[in-house]
C-alpha cells in the first residue's frame, strides 16, 4: 500500500500539470532540441572560428549538444553521458583510452564506495532507527515535528548522498502524515513536512564530499586541471556554517508560509514510539554498519588528504561484504549505476573543454579585453550556478561552469580551489523545482504540495541562499585562507 501512495500522486499531478501546457511545452523542447544540435554540428563539421583550433571547436560543439541533452532531458542523464564518451574520441577531441579511463577515476570510485556503504545504512534498518529517534525528540507539537524532519535531512544528508537520504525519510514522512490523517495537497502541515524533507536534505547536501556526487565531480575536475584538491575538513569548514543557516532559514520559511492547520500531534508522537519499539534493540548488522560507518567517516576526516578519499570508501564498501552485512544482491540495487555512468562522461567532458582551451576562448570571447573584478566574478558565477542548478541537474551544472570559472582563474588571480567552492556549493541549493535534484523529485511525488507550493517559498530561499552565501564568501571564507 506504500508503495502505491508513492506513485499514484505522482502521476496525477504529472497529468493536472502538463495538462495545459505538454504540447507547448513539447513543441518549444523540440525547437530548443534542434536548433542546439545544428549549432553543435555546424561547429563540430566546419572551419573553427578565429582563434579556437579545430579540436577546441569540435569540442564546443559536442557540448552544446551534450548540454541541450542534459537541460532537456532528451535523453536520461547517464545516456547524455555515454553520449559525450562516444562523440569525443569519435571526433578526435580526446584520445579513446583516455575518454575511457575517466571512468576509473577516484569521483566515480568514491560514489561506488558511498553507494555501498549508503545501502547497508537502509537495509539494516539503522537509518530508519535513527530518524525515528531524531524525529520524535522534536515531535512534541507541529513546529518541532517540522524542524525534527529539516534537522534529521539535514544532518544525514551530511553523511549520506541526499537523495539517499530523501528515499530514507520518505516512507517515515508518508506514515507521519498518514496518522494525523493529513488532507494530500490541501494540509498546510502536510506540505511543510514534505518540503521539510527535499530542502533539509539539498541543504544539508552541500556540507561535505558525501552528500552529493557533485563535491567529488568537482573535486576530480581540480585535480585533474591543476593538480590540486580540497580535502574532506577545509570543505565541510567553508561549507558546513552555510547549511546550518539554511536549516534554521528552511524551517522559518515553511513555519512562516505552511503555519499548521492542527495543533494536536498526538497521533504521529503514538506512531512514533510504537514503531521505536517495535524496531526492538540494536542488531548485530546494525552495529556492524554503525562501526563501519564512523570508522568511514573518521578516516575520511583524518586521513582522506593521505589516502584519497575514495580509498577509504572503497575499503568501507568491501568491509559491508567482509562482514556479512549483506550480499550484492541485495545492495547492488542501491548503487546508482546511471550517476555513475553520468559522471564518467561528465568529467571526460569537463577535461576536454580544458584541455582544448575552448574554455579559455569562450571567455575571452565573450569579455573581450574586459577586466573582470574577482568580487563581480564571484557574483556572476554563484548566481549562475543557483539558478542553472533548477534547470538542469546540480553535476551538469558542475560540469558546465567548473571549466568555464577556471578560465578566470588567471585574469583574477582567484584560486582554482575558490572558484571550485564557488560553483559546486550553490549549484547543490535547488529549491523551486522537481527536476533540479531527486530529493524534490521524491517529495513532489508524495502529492502533498504542488508547484506553486515550492516555486513561491523556493524562489524566496534561492534568494536568502545566495545572499548568505555571498556574505560567507566575503567575511568567513577569508578566515579559512579561502581569500579572493
Amino acid at each position: 500500500m506504500g508503495k502505491r501512495q508513492q506513485t499514484a500522486p505522482k502521476k496525477e499531478h504529472h497529468d493536472t500539470f502538463a495538462s495545459g501546457h505538454t504540447g507547448r511545452q513539447s513543441l518549444t523542447k523540440n525547437i530548443v532540441l534542434v536548433l542546439s544540435i545544428a549549432a553543435g554540428l555546424t561547429l563540430i563539421l566546419s572551419s573553427p572560428p578565429q582563434g579556437l583550433s579545430p579540436e577546441g571547436a569540435r569540442c564546443l560543439g559536442v557540448t552544446i549538444i551534450c548540454f541541450t541533452l542534459w537541460v532537456l532531458q532528451s535523453l536520461p542523464l547517464a545516456v547524455t553521458g555515454l553520449l559525450a564518451v562516444f562523440l569525443l574520441p569519435t571526433f578526435n577531441i580526446l584520445g579513446r583510452e583516455e575518454v575511457f579511463s575517466y571512468f576509473g577515476n577516484s569521483a566515480v570510485f568514491f560514489l561506488l564506495g558511498v553507494f555501498i556503504l549508503s545501502g547497508a545504512v537502509i537495509r539494516t534498518g539503522l537509518s530508519k532507527r535513527l530518524a525515528f529517534i531524531f524525529i520524535a525528540r522534536f515531535g512534541k507539537s507541529p513546529r518541532g515535528l517540522l524542524f525534527g524532519v529539516v534537522f534529521s535531512s539535514a544532518l544525514f544528508a551530511l553523511f549520506m548522498p541526499e537523495h539517499a537520504v530523501a528515499a530514507m525519510m520518505f516512507p517515515l514522512v508518508l506514515e507521519i502524515a498518514s496518522s494525523l490523517r493529513l488532507e494530500r495537497g490541501k494540509s498546510l502541515l502536510g506540505k511543510s513536512l514534505f518540503l521539510a524533507l527535499a530542502w533539509g536534505s539539498v541543504v544539508g547536501g552541500i556540507g561535505t564530499h558525501l552528500g552529493g556526487a557533485r563535491v567529488p565531480l568537482a573535486v576530480e575536475l581540480l585535480h585533474r586541471s591543476y593538480g590540486r584538491t580540497i580535502g574532506f575538513i577545509p570543505w565541510a569548514a567553508a561549507a558546513v556554517p552555510i547549511a546550518a543557516v539554511l536549516t534554521v532559514l528552511v524551517f522559518l520559511a515553511l513555519s512562516r508560509f505552511f503555519p499548521s492547520e492542527t495543533k494536536d500531534i498526538s497521533g504521529a508522537r503514538a506512531f512514533l514510539a510504537a514503531e521505536i519499539k517495535r524496531i526492538g534493540h540494536l542488531s548485530k548488522n546494525e552495529i556492524k554498519t554503525a562501526l563501519i560507518a564512523s570508522t568511514a567517516i573518521l578516516l575520511w576526516i583524518t586521513m582522506g588528504h593521505r589516502t584519497g578519499l575514495a580509498v577509504i570508501s572503497i575499503g568501507a564498501a568491501i568491509a559491508v561484504f567482509a562482514l556479512r552485512i549483506a550480499r550484492w544482491p541485495e545492495i547492488s540495487a542501491y548503487v546508482n549505476w546511471g550517476v555513475i555512468v553520468m559522471y564518467g562522461g561528465a568529467i571526460a567532458l569537463g577535461k576536454a573543454l580544458y584541455e582544448t582551451s575552448a574554455v579559455e576562448w569562450l571567455v575571452h570571447r565573450t569579455l573581450g579585453s574586459a577586466d573582470v573584478a574577482p568580487w563581480v566574478l564571484v557574483v556572476l558565477l554563484s548566481f549562475l550556478a543557483i539558478a542553472l542548478t533548477e534547470a538542469i541537474s546540480n553535476a551538469a551544472a558542475v560540469v558546465i561552469l567548473v571549466p568555464l570559472a577556471y578560465g578566470f582563474a588567471a585574469s583574477t588571480g582567484i584560486s582554482p580551489e575558490v572558484l571550485t567552492l564557488v560553483v559546486t556549493i550553490p549549484s547543490g541549493l535547488s529549491f523551486c523545482l522537481p527536476v533540479g535534484t531527486p530529493p524534490n523529485a521524491i517529495a513532489f511525488s508524495s502529492g502533498y504540495y504542488q508547484m506553486r507550493d515550492s516555486l513561491r517559498v523556493g524562489i524566496i530561499l534561492n534568494l536568502a541562499a545566495w545572499v548568505l552565501f555571498l556574505l560567507a564568501v566575503r567575511f568567513y571564507w577569508p578566515l579559512l585562507g579561502f581569500g579572493l
